[in-house]
C-alpha cells in the first residue's frame, strides 16, 4: 500500500510539473530521489589547469580559471573531493563530503591561498517547491586573509543604506546561506550586485545591471585581482558567477562599474 501511495504522488507530481513546464531533474531532487549531483568551480587565479578527483579519480579534467562544470551524477555517502594539476592525482587541496546524500547538489571551490591553493565546499539541499520557479541565489567569499563580505542583489538605483544585505557577512572560505542550508530565493528579473565590507554601506563593488532568469542557480563567489589577496577594498576584487547546469560554462564575471574594471 506504501509503495501504491508513492508512485501516486509521484505521477502527481510528475504529471504537474510537465503541465507547468517544470524540469525533471528539480522534481527528483526534490523528492529525494535524484542521483547526488556535484560541479566544480575553478576561482583559483593566476592558477593552470586542474582536474577534479572524486574519491582519488579524475571525474572532469583540464578546467581552466573561471570554467564550471557541469553536474555530474556521483554516488552516496563518504566522499572525498580534491583537485590537481591536469594530469596529475597529487592533490593542489582536498576536503570531504561526509555523507553525500540522493537529492542534494554539491559544489567544489579551487580557491587562492597564502601560499598556494584551497578548497571550498557547499552541500545544497535542494528544498525548492515542486512549483516554484524562482532563482536560487548563494554568495560565497574567495577572498583569503580579507574582512567578510556582504553582498546585495537590489533593483537598479537601490539605496542599499536602506536595505538589508541579501547574503550578509561572508566569510572566506564560506558560503552564505551556509553549506548545509538552502539557497536564497529571488524572483527573476533585473538586478545589479553590489559587495561591502561586511557592516558598511560604501560598496567597493557595484556592477551593471543583469537579468537574473526564474529557476536560475547561481553562485556569486568574490575572488581577488591577481596578486591582491589581502584587503577588500574598491579594484581589489571581482565578482564571478558560476552558473549551475549540464553543460560546462565560463563563469560570467561581472564588471565593477566603480572601476570600469
Amino acid at each position: 500500500m506504501k509503495t501504491i501511495r508513492t508512485l501516486a504522488v509521484l505521477a502527481s507530481a510528475a504529471a504537474l510539473l510537465s503541465a507547468c513546464g517544470g524540469g525533471g531533474n528539480d522534481v527528483g531532487k526534490e523528492l529525494g530521489l535524484q542521483n547526488p549531483e556535484v560541479h566544480f568551480v575553478h576561482a583559483l587565479p593566476g592558477g593552470g589547469n586542474v582536474d577534479f578527483l572524486v574519491n582519488g579519480s579524475p571525474l572532469q579534467t583540464n578546467i581552466a580559471y573561471k570554467q564550471v562544470t557541469n553536474f555530474a551524477n556521483i554516488n552516496t555517502g563518504n566522499t572525498t573531493v580534491a583537485y590537481a594539476n591536469t594530469g596529475t592525482t597529487t592533490a593542489i587541496a582536498s576536503g570531504n563530503f561526509p555523507d553525500v546524500t540522493k537529492g542534494h547538489e554539491y559544489t567544489v571551490l579551487a580557491l587562492p591561498a597564502l601560499t598556494g591553493g584551497d578548497i571550498g565546499l557547499i552541500d545544497d539541499p535542494f528544498d525548492k517547491g515542486l512549483l516554484s520557479s524562482s532563482a536560487r541565489v548563494r554568495a560565497f567569499n574567495a577572498t583569503v586573509n580579507a574582512q567578510n563580505l556582504d553582498v546585495y542583489i537590489v533593483a537598479p538605483g537601490t539605496d542599499i543604506s536602506t536595505v538589508s544585505p541579501t547574503m550578509a557577512g561572508v566569510a572566506y572560505k564560506n558560503a552564505v546561506p551556509a553549506s548545509g542550508q538552502d539557497s536564497n530565493y529571488l524572483n527573476g528579473g533585473t538586478y545589479i550586485a553590489v559587495a561591502t565590507v561586511a557592516g558598511s554601506k560604501t560598496p567597493i563593488f557595484q556592477s551593471a545591471s543583469f537579468q537574473l532568469g526564474n529557476n536560475a542557480d547561481w553562485l556569486i563567489t568574490s575572488v581577488p585581482i591577481s596578486g591582491t589577496l589581502s584587503q577588500l577594498a574598491v579594484g581589489q576584487i571581482h565578482l564571478l558567477i558560476a552558473q549551475g547546469g549540464n553543460t560546462s560554462q565560463p563563469a560570467v564575471e561581472l564588471t565593477n562599474q566603480l572601476t570600469g574594471e
